[in-house]
């Protein structure tokens, strides 16, 4: 059995719980080892099966060997589920509410006989996945080289008179010729004063001299994920540009050298916030200073002011302090860090900041 089915029945049991309906892709490629596509996989002391129709069956088969045993979808998926959950016995069975749409929901609920209780769960492997084992950050580690080799790429390659989707266009083909499965999420290219849009979408906009270019780009890995935010200048970078570009790259540096187990999530997120606040630009730094990152590009822990957490060695997680000066531009720097039993490694490839 593997250790990460091993620990979460461990979990079922605490909770009081016969099984587990795993719907969230993540989660099941997490306990499975198995890349999830239209999937459920149930969790129980008794047997571990996943259910899925005939596209993935022969793969599955091969891939599952030792965690789960297949059961190929013909007919309703959900009598299929509350058939197996009445013939193993579970009486107490649980799903993630996150997960799970309530028509399904319902479906499930209503196939099982009086006796047999559907429960709501959250996190149960979300919290698990807090914690990123040699493998998976060795994943993590390729991802973020392949990341950064796409940056020293990009900024020889921008120029004034090229377009925004052009840019995004030519990242997503690098990263595919050197090793990435595809983007981790729509690439980020904002230039002038597009970069004021945390999220913004690359579109037709042709980048002018004397513009900032930020870049949000990240690779999927064989499932695991990168995320790094850089800002490019071209030509003559203004004085305010400058000055805020300053304060962003302190924020983030007094966050960093502050990360080590023990530490509450909040503090680190209130360091950098207060810093770019002392200059005087609270209000343009709307976002939380960073998020989890493996199997999804955003997961637990959230680095934000909510969170009363602490650090834990094996944490991966972004630092991406910004600032938003809209109608003008925007500064955001973000890199990916991990909590090691004595501090913090940057994990990000070295790229000029």
């Amino acid at each position: 059995m593997s250790p990460r089915i091993k620990s979460l029945l461990n979990r079922l049991k605490q909770e009081n719980l016969d099984g587990l309906i795993v719907s969230s892709p993540a989660n099941i490629s997490y306990l499975s080892g198995f890349d999830a596509s239209d999937a459920y996989l149930l969790i129980s002391n008794k047997e571990n099966i996943y259910f899925t129709d005939s596209r993935y069956t022969e793969e599955a088969r091969s891939k599952l060997k030792g965690v789960a045993s297949l059961k190929k979808i013909n007919g309703s998926v959900f009598a299929l589920i509350a058939d197996t959950c009445l013939k193993l016995g579970l009486k107490r069975i649980g799903f993630e509410e996150r997960y799970m749409p309530y028509a399904e929901y319902k479906k499930i609920k209503g196939l099982l006989k009086t006796g047999f209780y559907f429960i709501p769960t959250h996190n149960l492997i979300e919290n698990q996945r807090q914690i990123k084992d040699p493998d998976e950050i060795r994943k993590i580690r390729e991802a973020l080289r392949i990341t950064g080799l796409s940056l020293e790429f990009i900024r020889d390659f921008i120029k004034p008179g090229l377009k925004e989707i052009e840019i995004a266009g030519e990242l997503e083909r690098f990263i595919r010729y050197n090793g990435a499965i595809g983007a981790a999420f729509d690439i980020i290219v904002a230039s002038g004063p597009n970069s004021a849009f945390p999220h913004h979408k690359p579109g037709p906009k042709r980048i002018k001299r004397n513009e900032t270019v930020l870049i949000d780009i990240g690779v999927d890995y064989f499932g695991y994920k990168s995320d790094l935010t850089r800002v490019f200048f071209l030509d003559k970078i203004k004085s305010l540009t400058r000055s805020v570009y300053g304060i962003v790259l302190k924020a983030q540096s007094k966050a960093i050298e502050k990360i080590k187990p023990g530490v509450e999530i909040s503090r680190i997120d209130a360091l950098s916030r207060n810093c770019i606040a002392g200059k005087g630009y609270a209000k343009y730094f709307g976002h939380s200073l960073g998020h989890g990152i493996g199997l999804e590009t955003h997961e637990a822990p959230s680095i934000s002011s909510g969170n009363s957490g602490i650090l834990v060695p094996g944490m991966v997680f972004t630092v991406e302090p910004a600032v938003y000066l809209p109608g003008r531009f925007g500064i955001r720097i973000e890199d990916m860090v991990l909590v090691t039993r004595k501090g913090c490694e940057v994990l990000s490839v070295s790229i000029d900041k």
